[in-house]
């Protein structure tokens, strides 16, 4: 990486954590000089300090709880909340497309990454921090944004070394041997066609007939979980890691509550930023969230998109085929929108 996309990327972060203008079929990317952060949405100002000697202030807010790192120009670097592990930092600019399915966009600066551990107040001054910020702000591997668009429809395979296909066009589902036209889950393993040993010591089989299909959630823990390295359980009950259900991760997962489940829709769309896991009651009879996406900011139309594995559109994506990929204009995923969790 040249030196002045390295300092750039040390020194600009997405203004409105909120925002990330849009679109997604892997990747124009820039780093536009000059480029100017501001203090992202969801907390009036708080406490500003300082690290001897850092060239990085730190400011505190609220809303959820979090922490701003501006750099020595007062441009915003980073942003961690607390109880989360997920950091929105400023990077080169990137447009997401996927222009089979809409023609909206999403252009933003902000990049997705795991911090080691999950965000404590004061957390500036401990060992871990300076190394692993300095390191994440130089990082250009693929983020969680950059992971997520791996999976749509015409992304090029890719294999490890040991020939395992863990990048490439994925599917939902196979239909449900019964006939009734449903489909079956699909799980992060399925994807891969590997068995998979949790922490837990339980045990999962791939299914041959799911093999390259992930499901909404298991879309989540492919992305998150598998590529990310988030620790990830085997049931749907509280644990270390992320739930196999939608419901469960709303409910009693990792990480900070932003949106809790009030059995209606919800506009808290301000709350949100990159990364997000947002989820919805879709079908609409067992009033249970039964769905589950990645927010990615407003796209360029000036609507709050997410991404996510869907039945009619047979795997993930950003686009608009069989309903919109929209928090906000009232289709059929806006007015099923009922809680988010920062992980």
């Amino acid at each position: 990486m040249s030196t002045t996309t390295t300092a750039v990327r040390a020194g600009v972060l997405l203004a409105a954590i909120g925002v990330a203008a849009a679109a997604f079929v892997y990747f124009d990317q820039e780093a536009p000089p000059g480029a100017v952060g501001a203090v992202p949405r969801g907390g009036g100002g708080g406490v500003v300090s300082e690290t001897a000697n850092s060239g990085y202030t730190f400011e505190r807010l609220d809303d959820p709880p979090r922490t701003i790192v501006r750099d020595a120009q007062s441009v915003v670097a980073a942003t961690m909340t607390d109880g989360a592990r997920t950091v929105v930092l400023t990077g080169a600019s990137r447009t997401f497309r996927e222009p089979k399915a809409t023609k909206a966009v999403v252009t933003t600066n902000a990049w997705v990454r795991l911090a080691p551990q999950a965000w404590r107040a004061g957390d500036e001054s401990a060992d871990w921090f300076r190394p692993w910020l300095t390191e994440a702000l130089r990082d250009d591997r693929p983020d969680v944004f950059a992971v997520a668009m791996e999976y749509v429809d015409g992304a090029a395979d890719q294999k490890d070394a040991k020939g395992v296909r863990f990048r490439g066009d994925a599917a939902f589902g196979p239909v449900a041997p019964t006939g009734e036209g449903r489909l079956e889950r699909s799980d992060f393993y399925d994807y891969l066609g590997v068995q998979w040993s949790f922490d837990d010591g339980t045990q999962a089989q791939p299914d041959r007939l799911h093999y390259g299909a992930v499901d909404c959630s298991g879309f989540v823990r492919l992305v998150y979980g598998y590529r990310m390295k988030y620790p990830l359980h085997n049931t749907n009950t509280p644990g270390p890691g992320l739930p196999r259900r939608a419901y469960a991760m709303a409910e009693f997962g990792p990480g900070v509550a932003l949106v809790a489940d009030a059995g209606r829709r919800s506009t808290a769309y301000d709350v949100l930023q990159p990364g997000d896991l947002v989820f919805f009651e879709v079908e609409g009879s067992t009033d249970q969230l039964d769905h589950s996406g990645i927010y990615l900011g407003v796209d360029s139309e000036g609507h709050h998109r997410f991404m996510s594995s869907r039945e009619r559109v047979n795997g993930p994506t950003i686009g608009d085929v069989g309903g919109t990929s929209l928090l906000d204009d009232g289709g059929m995923y806006s007015r099923a929108f009922r809680a988010a969790r920062r992980i």
